[in-house]
């Protein structure tokens, strides 16, 4: 009996600091992505430059330590932490002989590895295919199809053109079905709107909580895990609030600092839910370092998307790690919860509630028996909590519709 292992990918990680951003910190976040990814960093290379090279991104004395190392870690793969153009991956590689890629394709390799539904498929080999066009030019000779010699010689197609071409048609074959998509997605947020149903995106960084939260609200069994990007599909559910209203759940995509701008705009629609939603919860996870810099990135792409205006509460999750966590700086109303043990969740339920416009009261009357019939209009829109009967009339304790609760103002205790 032998026991197949699959070995877990050497990989080195590479950063150029050029004062933009905390480069410590970006490297962090590249491990874990490494690690979500199936592999295994071995060493990591910091540089501050002023500026990256145009021709291999880091310094030629720090590439000649990189390809040392290479040799030294047996490593598998070279990442760098920021975008790289053809031409450097093809110097980089050609310097330390071993395979290279940046930061947006191992995102892109992650959503690849994690989309299980045919919309979540089509999203990422777009932004694949997007990402790929630009990056095909510079490869030289590798993609050349024209041969030298006798019988070779004429007009002919390079395999660059031919790759291009077919890459294009992909994008637009790709671009008219996620077209289709989208639109019966909007069908759906219209219907919901037009049947007064009440909406809450759940949004945040990648690996705050929102599955496991979801699950705790309403046993959805979404995939939840302690890795970066553990689900890309968007889950609806419905719960009840305290105030008797129901109001449908949304889970959206996890997002993440300096998120590709390819990956932005193909999962657009997913991310949309939360401009049509009517209110946001914005989940962040209270036990990172790195909590208000996550919480920014969010709100940024929340001002982008156009949710200005949509009443967001501010949910700090794993409170029970980091009992002592202060509030962050959103603007909004903010609640601490666990959504692993459930702690604060009545809470929270209480700010979605009061976040939300009000669309129903909640009342006591006393209806005559020959207006016995309103009881079903109550029950359209809203809802019956308790009914009795005594000598004046039938007793009820209803959630009713603002549309229709003039009907009932007479009749109210």
């Amino acid at each position: 009996m032998f026991e197949n292992t699959k070995q877990r990918d050497k990989v080195i990680t590479v950063c150029v600091d050029t004062g933009e951003y905390d480069a410590e910190r970006s490297m962090d976040e590249l491990s874990e992505l490494v690690d979500t990814a199936g592999g295994e960093v071995v060493a990591r290379v910091i540089q501050r430059r002023p500026s990256f090279d145009p021709g291999t991104c880091i310094g030629s004395g720090r590439l000649e330590e990189l390809s040392q190392l290479c040799e030294q870690t047996e490593a598998d793969r070279i990442i760098f932490d920021h975008e790289l153009t053809a031409t450097q991956i093809r110097n980089i590689e050609d310097a330390c002989n071993t395979f290279t890629i940046d930061r947006t394709m191992l995102i892109l390799d992650i959503f690849a590895q994690r989309a299980t539904t045919r919309e979540g498929r089509l999203q990422v080999e777009l932004a694949q295919n997007k990402y790929r066009l630009p990056r095909l030019a510079g490869m030289g000779v590798k993609l050349s199809r024209l041969g030298g010699g006798i019988g070779t010689r004429g007009p002919g197609e390079s395999k660059l053109e031919t790759d291009k071409r077919h890459i294009r048609s992909r994008i637009q074959a790709l671009s008219e079905e996620l077209s289709e998509i989208e639109k019966r997605r909007g069908y759906a947020r219209a219907k919901r709107k037009k049947d007064n149903i009440l909406t809450c995106a759940i949004v945040g960084y990648t690996n705050v909580g929102k599955s496991t939260l979801l699950n705790r609200l309403t046993q959805a069994g979404v995939l939840a895990e302690n890795k970066l990007f553990a689900t890309l599909e968007t889950t609806s559910r419905a719960i009840e609030l305290p105030d008797g209203r129901s109001v449908t759940l949304i889970d959206t995509v996890g997002l993440i600092s300096r998120l590709p701008h390819q990956l932005v705009e193909a999962f657009k629609s997913t991310l949309e839910e939360a401009a049509s939603a009517d209110v946001i919860v914005h989940l962040c996870d209270a036990s990172s370092e790195t909590c208000q810099e996550q919480a920014d990135v969010t709100v940024k792409l929340l001002k982008e998307l156009g949710c200005d205006g949509i009443p967001i509460v501010t949910v700090l999750n794993k409170c029970d790690l980091v009992p002592y966590i202060d509030e962050l700086d959103t603007g909004g109303s903010t609640v601490k919860i666990s959504a692993k043990s459930g702690e604060g969740i009545d809470r929270m339920l209480e700010a979605i509630a009061t976040a939300l416009a009000p669309t129903a009261k909640r009342i006591k009357l006393i209806l005559p028996y020959d207006k016995a019939g309103l009881v079903n209009k109550i029950l359209i829109d809203g809802k019956v909590f308790s009914q009795d009967y005594s000598a004046e009339g039938i007793v009820l304790d209803a959630l009713i519709d603002n549309k229709i609760l003039y009907m009932f103002e007479d009749y109210a205790i």
